[in-house]
């Protein structure tokens, strides 16, 4: 059995108490040990020893919302509205096939890892015709990377014809959205303990799905016991569809057909009214914040606070990477900070609010919070050590230093025990490859999209 020991460390468990020059015991997939001073005597067998010093060990964190094919179409559509970008890029997603979403999820997923990622969901509700299996390709990266893996089957059946945003030719019809999604599910999904791939079903947002998708999507999740995800309230001009088309804000439209409850995860909920952050806090409905992307589509500031007031799970997530060029998911924390501050005031959000979000906030959301985004006893063995000596040693707090800083050099992340980055470098894919991989699916996404069908 594999056997890990990190000493020295500035240990913060996230679910407990803080341990200066603290240590973590792993075995095999699971931590055994946490605590103050020197690891206790280890049993049999020799274990790989890490001197911690000069690093905060964190859990590792949890990527509650991304699109990974969308690392081929960074740099697109830069001043656009949310609106105006998707309306643009909808024609060359369209042309993606598999060795284009193969690429960029490898690309994505690296530079997540590189950011301290140990657990990334993915939401994928694009699947032209003809060109590979595409939700098996990222399914793939992810295991060549090595992190955890909660890929949403996504779908849109609305279409232009019908009332809805993207062109008719990228929806698909219902009954092959829920064949092919239990069809994701049967062959995917893994619901034991320690699992690293489990199936999450995913309409795209209340402005691409009909009625009847995101009602029959609700009933086949349940059924099969997995989670449901979408977008939502994510800028003003939803609502302002929403409301022609149903007469309701978005949130009241997705309570109205069951959509809120535990077992619900929302990405964005920017525009939030009162009984809105009441509501997905009594149904334990959980919220993805991505404030990159909300800033760089000029969205808005999510009412983050508001919600952790109110009692709502909140995780982060960098979402895709064509509306958040580059977005190191560590570099979210003091996104979240800064943006709740300039909106609320200085004491909106802290640090260690802040990596919460970052941990078991996405745990919650992805319903993993008994055995993720927390250290202690019995989690599994996902671990960030972060380098915050050198210039970072001037600031004495280490989580500030992570949190209000640039993103720390990452000096090892354990997924499972097993190291997936090793003095800041992904090691499981070489590093240089996994950027080639993202840069040739950019390149063969234009190419596609260039080619007269």
């Amino acid at each position: 059995m594999r056997r890990v020991v990190i000493e020295n460390a500035h240990v913060a468990t996230v679910s407990g108490d803080e341990y200066p020059g603290g240590h973590i015991v792993v075995e095999g997939d699971r931590i055994t040990s946490v605590g103050p001073g020197p690891a206790p005597e280890a049993g049999e067998g020799e274990a790989e020893r890490i001197d911690g010093t000069g690093c905060l060990a964190t859990p590792g964190l949890v990527n509650s919302h991304h699109h990974l094919y969308q690392w081929a179409s960074q740099g697109m559509a830069v001043d656009g509205t949310l609106f105006e970008w998707l309306t643009t890029l909808y024609k060359p997603w369209s042309k993606m096939d598999a060795e284009v979403v193969a690429g960029a999820a490898t690309a994505g997923l690296g530079w997540l890892a590189k950011s301290g990622c140990t657990t990334s969901t993915d939401h994928h509700y694009l699947f032209p015709k003809g060109r590979g299996d595409l939700f098996a390709a990222e399914i793939e990266a992810a295991r060549e990377i090595g992190v955890r893996f909660h890929p949403c089957r996504g779908s849109m059946d609305r279409g232009a014809s019908q009332g809805g945003l993207p062109p008719d030719e990228v929806v698909e019809d219902i009954d092959t959205v829920l064949a092919e999604t239990e069809a994701a599910i049967d062959r995917y999904h893994d619901p034991s303990p320690g699992s690293l791939l489990r199936v999450a079903v995913a309409p795209c947002s209340p402005f691409s799905v009909t009625r009847d998708l995101l009602v029959e999507s609700a009933r086949l999740a349940r059924g099969k016991g997995v989670r449901l995800h979408t977008h939502l309230a994510e800028t003003l001009d939803e609502e302002e569809h929403t409301r022609e088309q149903f007469g309701m804000t978005p949130a009241e439209y997705m309570d109205s057909i069951g959509w809120l409850g535990p077992d619900v995860w929302l990405a964005h909920c920017v525009h939030l009214h009162d009984t809105d952050v009441k509501r997905l806090a009594e149904t334990r409905t959980g919220t993805a914040h991505c404030p990159s992307s909300n800033a760089r589509l000029g969205a808005g500031i999510a009412r983050v606070s508001h919600l952790l007031e109110a009692g709502a799970a909140v995780g982060l997530g960098v979402d895709g990477a064509a509306s958040a060029e580059l977005v190191p998911l560590a570099g979210e924390l003091r996104q979240a900070i800064y943006m709740q501050r300039a909106r609320y005031g200085p004491t909106a959000l802290n640090a260690r609010q802040a990596l919460e979000m970052a941990t078991l906030g996405g745990a919650r959301c992805l319903g993993r919070e008994d055995e993720l985004g927390f250290l202690a006893p019995g989690a599994l063995a996902d671990i960030a050590l972060w380098r915050v000596d050198g210039f970072r040693a001037a600031i004495d707090d280490p989580v500030v230093a992570l949190a209000f800083g640039p993103t720390p050099p990452l000096e090892r992340l354990l997924v499972g025990g097993r190291t997936v980055v090793d003095g800041d470098t992904l090691v499981t894919v070489p590093q240089d490859e996994a950027a080639r991989r993202g840069a040739d699916a950019q390149r063969r996404l234009v190419r596609l999209a260039e080619e007269v069908l």
